[in-house]
């Protein structure tokens, strides 16, 4: 009787044994998985109650070329909440948990990882100009570890100027808002200044590095009698959009953006390239790069089309006209 119950015990313990075993082996199985899963870190300048549509775009290009999270890519974000101080420390915990490459968007996001690693691959959702920022050698051979889009495009300064002239013929004072502490405005700003000059327009160039600078800017507008404003493109600008709408309908001002997001917070208009579009396309690259690319060897992609877009609401608060012509250049009228 003994022996048939240590016999009995015996075949207990080695059932639990067996269950036990049986239990750990998925889970190494999916640890090691894990491995071989590529990781892809993002970082974000924004908060995700701003950057999130620029997210799903980039979920989505992903999707498109069959990529199922989880399943063969693990994304790792990190957000800034539109505190750019953060950047650094944000860019070097990615490179610290080593993943196989990075996708940033913006100037201020890109030079931090670009200072956070050199070996890395990054890829620029989108970037004002990658040569002159340092970031790339050419569009045509980056030459380093970053590739991927640059909203660079001389003509687009022109344009938003001659926009607003169809608009309001007879203006000769336009005001541009940019920020000193972005590394790609000194260029941007020349290229305004050198349209203002054949479209014989006066320009008046404001900085505001912070949101704190954002009233004295406007108070120096009205002082200054501008009858326009042009926003250059920009992180923070982006992350205050809501306030910098707010202000140019207070100031009465009819206000240029670069994205249609602003245009669609209240702005007069947008002319630029589809932001959403090039996170979407920043996939391609990650795509690229996870099959073997290099970013020395993978050209630096250009906007092909840019969205012209109306806020024919806004317009009429601010007791202007817009031509015929115009609504029927405008990819979108918001009414």
């Amino acid at each position: 009787m003994r022996l048939q119950t240590l016999g009995l015990i015996a075949l207990l313990a080695l059932g639990l044994l067996a269950a036990l075993l049986g239990a750990a082996a998925p889970r190494a199985a999916d640890a090691q998985q894990s491995k071989t899963v590529p990781r892809i870190g993002v970082l974000w300048a924004n908060a995700p109650t701003v950057a999130s549509p620029l997210a799903e775009a980039f979920r989505q290009g992903l999707r498109e070329l069959g990529y199922v999270e989880g399943q063969h890519i693990a994304l790792e974000e990190r957000w800034a909440e539109d505190r750019l101080d953060r950047l650094p420390a944000l860019a070097a915990e990615l490179v610290q948990r080593n993943v196989d490459l990075i996708v940033t968007g913006a100037t201020v996001p890109i030079q931090a990882v670009q200072h956070a690693t050199k070996t890395i691959p990054i890829i620029m959702a989108m970037s004002n100009d990658p040569v002159e920022s340092g970031f790339v050698a050419s569009l045509a051979r980056p030459g380093g570890n970053i590739t991927g889009l640059s909203l660079v495009s001389p003509e687009v300064s022109e344009k938003r100027l001659e926009l607003l002239k169809e608009v309001i013929p007879t203006i000769s004072r336009v005001a541009v808002l940019w920020n000193a502490a972005n590394p790609s405005h000194p260029l941007l700003l020349r290229e305004t200044e050198a349209a203002a000059r054949v479209l014989r327009v006066q320009l008046q160039a404001l900085e505001a590095r912070g949101p704190a600078e954002f009233d004295r800017a406007f108070l120096a507008m009205t002082r200054e009698h501008v009858g326009a404003l042009v926003v250059l493109p920009d992180t923070m600008f982006r992350a205050q959009q809501r306030r910098l709408v707010d202000l140019a309908a207070q100031s009465r001002l009819p206000t240029m953006y670069w994205s249609r997001e602003l245009a669609d917070a209240g702005g007069l208009m947008s002319y630029g390239a589809n932001i959403p579009a090039m996170f979407r396309r920043a996939a391609t690259f990650v795509d690229k790069v996870l099959k073997g690319a290099k970013p020395a060897d993978l050209p630096v992609e250009q906007p092909m089309k840019f969205e012209f877009i109306i806020n024919l609401k806004t317009a009429q608060a601010l007791g202007l006209t817009i031509p015929p012509t115009l609504l029927f250049q405008a990819d979108e009228v918001l009414r």
